[in-house]
């Protein structure tokens, strides 16, 4: 049945629709655990790979390189090499199914639902070590020991070690280009770790396309000699840089400016470039200033020592040999910066658990990473378990109830309400105290305009709390009549004023 061309083709389109209704309804379900989050980027990761390695039979399909595609829809339009005759070809096909149909009478129809749910509640594998713990922490202890044992490494703590793996920087370059290929190894387990890790647990990142935007801005600022702390590994001008000269001759103009250097400098300078040594010091200098705008391989060979000449275009292919390492060697610290940055988050909490745990006993790691073994499978029904809580205890901070005895230590379990707070709640005589002190104290009785002291205490209705302040403040004499400063006199040009300010005035004969 399955054997056409044709059927292949509807069977793998069926295959791409069914997968893409398979991922939206997967999405749709809000993982309620990481690790539950975790599978389901798996899965989603892997009918995608299977929708692109379909969708990549599928074009050779329709390329048809080899004809057969074409030859098979003839064959369904009747096209025989007599001619064409359609009944012929509908009658071969239907016998070949009726065929098909004898040989397979128990074939079982699988139902599409059923298979869905099945791989919706599928569990990948996914294989970590028992230190990532899931995905969580890195394991960074086999390079943290290649490093310690490198010569381009320190004896440091691991602790240490996860401060400074992320930033290469601080290995001087002239040590890295000594030791490239011990250094480059390093750097490419790194990587390869990295990459690892990220892919389990960022199954869902297109770490090609990650690692095409870095290289591209890569080879833009290596071209432009941008690039932080390699800015001048490249040739330029047909000059090779190298790294024993100490001399740089763009700042010289003259020979005899040059002899200034001293004939120890001129020496080691000439014999970096295989070229004679001896001679005076203006001998000396002239000759390594004619390389400021010859090349090694245009110069007489009379300038260089015996048997050096060789030696010299050896040297020149391995400095550019040397350039290629370099440009290797930044590639890669620049895409372990970027993995870097990307799992800064698992990076951190790699460094406070390594620290945690610097201050736990044996018994006391393995206790804790069973527990976080077993929070993992659990996380997920904690908010569906019905809390057991016969005596409807009050709820504490975890969401569970509190100890029976704090309960009645404390008479958690009486409810107070406060009209002025908004009837807000109360649970626990210390509870109802704390609170004439603080938020009673800052919202609700200011918006009744009333202080909040202790003569208030107690105090939980509107209507008492306004009635005790009127009598407070008749008992302080708030609302007597002071005719002194109420009442109002008025002199001839019309200023109003108090009793006291009006005869104060007129004894002065100011008015």
């Amino acid at each position: 049945m399955s054997s056409t061309l044709l059927e292949v083709t509807r069977a793998g389109h069926e295959e791409v629709e069914r997968l893409e209704r398979l991922i939206v309804k997967d999405f749709q379900n809000e993982p309620p655990s990481s690790k539950d989050r975790l599978y389901q980027g798996h899965r989603v990761r892997h009918m995608i790979d299977t929708i692109s390695s379909t969708t990549e039979r599928l074009i050779e399909i329709y390329e048809d390189k080899d004809n057969a595609r074409k030859d098979e829809i003839a064959a369904l339009g009747g096209q025989t090499a007599t001619g064409i005759n359609v009944f012929s070809a509908f009658y071969d096909r239907l016998k070949e199914i009726r065929e098909y149909h004898r040989k397979h009478p128990a074939a079982r129809v699988v139902d599409a639902n059923e298979e869905e749910e099945a791989l919706l509640k599928e569990e990948p594998q996914i294989e970590f070590s028992g230190e990532e713990a899931f995905g969580r922490y890195l394991d960074l202890h086999e390079l943290y020991n290649q490093y310690i044992n490198s010569k381009f490494g320190e004896p440091i703590e691991y602790s240490a070690y996860l401060d400074v793996f992320s930033q290469p920087q601080k290995i001087s370059r002239k040590l890295k280009l000594k030791l490239s290929r011990q250094y480059s190894e390093y750097m490419e387990n790194l990587l390869a770790y990295l990459m690892y890790f990220f892919q389990r647990t960022e199954p869902l990142q297109d770490l090609d396309r990650i690692f095409s935007k870095v290289e591209t801005e890569f080879e833009e600022q290596w071209a432009d000699g941008k690039v932080k702390e390699w800015e001048n590994e490249k040739q330029e001008n047909g000059h090779l840089q190298d790294q024993l000269t100490l001399i740089d001759l763009d700042f010289y103009t003259t020979v005899e400016e040059l002899t200034e250097v001293g004939p120890e400098k001129l020496k080691e300078a000439l014999a970096s470039l295989g070229l004679k040594t001896g001679g005076t010091v203006q001998q000396r200098a002239e000759r390594l200033f004619l390389t400021k705008d010859t090349p090694l391989e245009k110069l007489d060979r009379k300038h260089f020592a015996k048997g050096s000449r060789g030696s010299v275009q050896n040297g020149a292919a391995a400095a550019s040999q040397e350039v290629d390492n370099s440009k290797e060697i930044a590639l890669l610290e620049a895409k372990v910066k970027k993995l870097c940055d990307l799992l800064n988050e698992a990076i951190e909490r790699t460094k406070d658990n390594i620290v945690k745990k610097q201050a736990l006993t044996y018994e006391e790691i393995e206790a804790e990473r069973e527990e976080e073994e077993t929070q993992a499978d659990t996380e997920s029904d904690d908010d569906e378990q019905q809390i057991y809580n016969p005596l409807k205890l009050p709820m504490g901070w975890d969401g569970k109830p509190i100890p029976y005895w704090l309960y009645k230590l404390h008479g958690l379990g009486q409810e107070y309400k406060c009209e002025i707070c908004g009837n807000y709640s109360y649970w626990g005589r210390r509870a109802f105290e704390r609170h004439f002190k603080e938020w009673r104290h800052q919202h609700g009785m200011r918006c009744l305009g009333i202080p909040n002291t202790k003569n208030f205490n107690e105090i939980t209705s509107i209507e008492e709390a306004k009635e005790l302040w009127k009598r407070i403040q008749a008992r302080q004499g708030v609302n007597k009549w002071r005719p002194d400063l109420e009442e109002e006199y008025e002199d001839r040009e019309g200023n109003i004023y108090n009793k006291k300010t009006y005869t104060d005035l007129q004894r002065q004969g100011l008015i």
